[in-house]
Order: structure tokens, then sequence, then C-alpha cells
């Protein structure tokens, strides 16, 4: 379908883009890689009469290594990150997503700021603690990844804010490993589960991290799971009693692919398998 007309402006700096936001009002819409709102559009689900774009801003794409953890622009898109190896599981993760032509125009920012709890990236953002950097017309502010992802397509980002970079922990001295199941190759997860493992001296779990993938209204942890596997061995026996417990607490959407129980069992088999990933790498 044809989306309905709307004006198109390309700011050139963050300043200029929160201008256009403000004078917009709820009828403006920022543009990153489009991979989200434009489909929306075509379908006619979302109408706005003012498209903002981020596309000629300074300064909101690069992977840089600062301080212990990576920064990474907001602009930068899928692509740039899956052929980063220091990345980890950051890269191996953004090379699962869709295809090569959307991971070619596919944006870490965009995809956060929609908050699908079927995408990938969110559930990297959480399951590794990281942090977004948003800034408004009231200033800068950091939100924790645990805080950004409120409900379906629901994030703490305001109308009035920009995503400007993200920050992820190193991963040193860590193993991780994504898996996900899904039902045509470079379809949505039907569920994905990352696991990030800690190994300590004597090989055991100093501590680990799951995020699970489409098992709720946002990106989930699996503390549960946590919890058994923290200060514990790493054999394949308790990896698979930690991983039967990936499930605990979560709400999967039943849906024309899965049923809510058969998620709960994508849930335990792909964090079984994470894991042992995670645990040998």
């Amino acid at each position: 379908m044809i989306p309905p007309e709307f004006d198109y402006v390309a700011p050139e700096s963050v300043d200029d883009v929160l201008a256009a936001l403000r004078d917009g009002g709820e009828d403006a819409k920022l543009l990153a890689g489009g991979h989200s709102l434009l489909p929306l559009m075509k379908l006619r689900l979302a109408a706005p009469t003012l498209l903002v774009s981020l596309g000629k801003v300074p300064g909101l794409r690069g992977i840089e290594r600062e301080n212990g953890s990576w920064r990474i622009g907001a602009l930068t898109r899928h692509a740039d990150l899956q052929v980063r190896d220091e990345l980890g599981v950051i890269a191996t993760t953004a090379a699962t997503i869709a295809d090569q032509q959307v991971r070619n125009r596919g944006t870490i920012g965009g995809s956060l700021v929609h908050g699908d709890s079927a995408s990938d990236l969110p559930t990297v953002l959480l399951a590794l603690e990281g942090t977004v950097t948003l800034r408004g017309a009231g200033g800068t502010r950091e939100v924790a990844a645990a805080d950004l992802f409120q409900d379906y397509l629901t994030t703490a980002v305001q109308p009035d804010e920009v995503l400007t970079e993200i920050r992820l922990p190193s991963q040193d001295g860590w193993g991780g490993a994504y898996e996900k199941f899904t039902r045509r190759a470079e379809d949505w997860a039907m569920v994905g589960v990352l696991a990030a493992v800690k190994k300590g001296a004597d090989g055991s779990c100093e501590d680990v991290r799951i995020g699970l993938t489409n098992m709720g209204s946002t990106p989930l942890r699996a503390t549960a799971a946590e919890e058994a596997l923290r200060g514990g061995g790493l054999d394949v026996d308790a990896i698979a009693r930690a991983a039967e417990q990936a499930a605990e607490g979560t709400d999967p959407p039943a849906d024309l692919n899965a049923t809510s129980d058969y998620k709960r069992h994508l849930a335990r088999v792909l964090c079984r398998r994470a894991l042992e990933k995670a645990a040998a790498a």
C-alpha cells in the first residue's frame, strides 16, 4: 500500500531534530533505518504527517571502546555490528537479524526504540545490562535497559527525545551465545535466548545472564535459571537443570506459529543450548 501524504525534513544537528519534533507535535516521527516505521505507514497503521530523518546528524554512528564498555551510536547498522568479532555475542546476535538487506539498513537505535519483544537487540541490551542515552529539550539522561522497555512497542523514550547512543559492557572474561527458533529462515524469532557466562578460577559459574526474546510483552531475564546456575557447576547436568527453569514467570503470547506452552518448551531447549555454548566459549 501507499502511505498517507507526509512532509519530510533532514536536520543536520540533534538540536535541529529536537526543534523539528517540537514544531511537528504528536504527528512527527523520527526516521532512522525505516524498517519499523515505514512498513507500518504502508499498512496505514501509522500516519505521521512529518518524518524527521536522523540520517544527516553527525556523531550518531560508530562503535568505540571506552572505559571498559562499548559505545555504539544509535544509527549504527546491524551490518556494522555483525562484522565486529570483538563485540562477541553482540555481533553474533546482530548477524541473525532477518536478512543481509535488512541488516544493511536497520539500526540498533531504531530497533531499541521500537520496543518489539520479538526483536533480538532489545534482548541483548537487557541481558548484558546496557544503558541508552536520551537527549531532549530538558537535557540528557541515561536509562538502564531494565527501565527502558515498558510494554509491547512501548519504551521510556519520550516523543520529544532522541536516543543518541548505547553503552554495553565489554564482556571481557565472559562467554556468550544466542539461540533462536524461527518458522522460516529470516523470520522474527518465535523464541530467542541469549546466555552470557563468566567462569570462576575453578571452572564454576561465577556469574550468568540470560535474556529471553518473545516470551512476554517486553524482553525478559530468566532470573530463576540464572539463580539456579550462579555459583554452581557448569557441567551438562547443572546446565540442564537450570534451563528447565528458563520459562518461569513468563507469559509468552500465543500466535499463528506457536502456543504459549510450546514457546515455554522452546525457551527451555534454547536456554540449554545457549548456556552450553556460552560455557564452552
